[in-house]
């Protein structure tokens, strides 16, 4: 069966990063996008970035309750109901446990984890009712699977949205609607992915060429992930073709956290 599957899809965060090429490869599909973002000048370029009849860009607030409703009307009202969602809203602090801030705590949590909780509350009605099996693909990372020093709040919002994603699928399995998370390493070429890179930068004092180049040898298979890595796997679970596979939080790390290459010799 085609991986190819024109949807009626929310897409948060949207504007940019993984949101942003999720969106692009949904509209080539023939799909019905809406883009919700926070950041209005972003969402603006966006729109005009990606230029097309059936996009809906929209002022969302993850964090907010009549936000995430408000941006599921306009989707129903516009599309005529909505059969998926991608929660791709997602921020990052790092500091040392002595030094992190309340606020910037509560931050995290709240777009990264309570965002996923509200969005996926807001959009279960028109998920459920949809006429097709719905969708909804969470975005996690490799800080879904491990601990990383600096990034506890990160973590703990992404260990959360594993939760919330495997909890989900079971509450939508009745309906047929899938749930399932996507769990990549950083990509450098996101707006986070470059936050990242130059708090590395800013901590290391090597170059951006010399950061990426240890990121690289440290993943098995070689390379750095790309977008194009992230938003294959995103469209995998959005397609019919995935019917039967929910609950999963999917791994798209190049092998870096379950396997090495070097032990055997092979990139010795």
């Amino acid at each position: 069966m085609s991986s190819k599957t024109p949807r009626r899809a929310l897409i948060t965060g949207g504007a940019s990063g993984f949101g942003l090429a999720t969106a692009r490869a949904l509209l080539e599909q023939g799909s019905q996008v809406a883009i919700g973002d926070v950041n209005t000048d972003q969402l603006k370029a966006a729109a005009r970035a990606l230029d097309h009849r059936n996009l809906l860009p929209l002022e969302l607030d993850v964090t907010s309750k009549a936000s995430a409703e408000a941006a599921v009307t306009a989707c129903g009202d516009a599309f005529g109901g909505l059969d998926a969602l991608v929660n791709s809203a997602g921020i990052i602090d790092f500091a040392p446990l002595e030094e992190i801030r309340e606020e910037n705590w509560d931050r995290v949590i709240a777009v990264d984890l309570k965002g996923v909780f509200l969005c996926c509350q807001a959009a279960a009605a028109l998920l459920r009712d949809s006429g097709r099996r719905g969708r909804i693909v969470n975005i996690g990372s490799d800080a879904s699977k491990v601990g990383w020093p600096t990034i506890s709040s990160y973590c703990a919002a992404k260990f959360g949205v594993v939760g919330l994603t495997k909890s989900f699928a079971g509450e939508f399995a009745p309906y047929g609607v899938t749930v399932n998370c996507v769990c990549p390493a950083g990509v450098s070429t996101t707006g986070m992915g470059q936050y990242v890179l130059e708090f590395k930068r800013a901590s290391s004092g090597k170059t951006p060429e010399e950061i990426l180049a240890a990121t690289a040898s440290e993943i098995p298979l070689g390379r750095n992930p790309t977008a194009d890595d992230i938003v294959n796997a995103i469209l995998f679970f959005l397609a019919d073709g995935s019917d039967f596979v929910t609950g999963v939080a999917l791994d798209v790390e190049g092998g870096l956290l379950s396997t090495t290459a070097r032990i055997t010799g092979v990139r010795d």
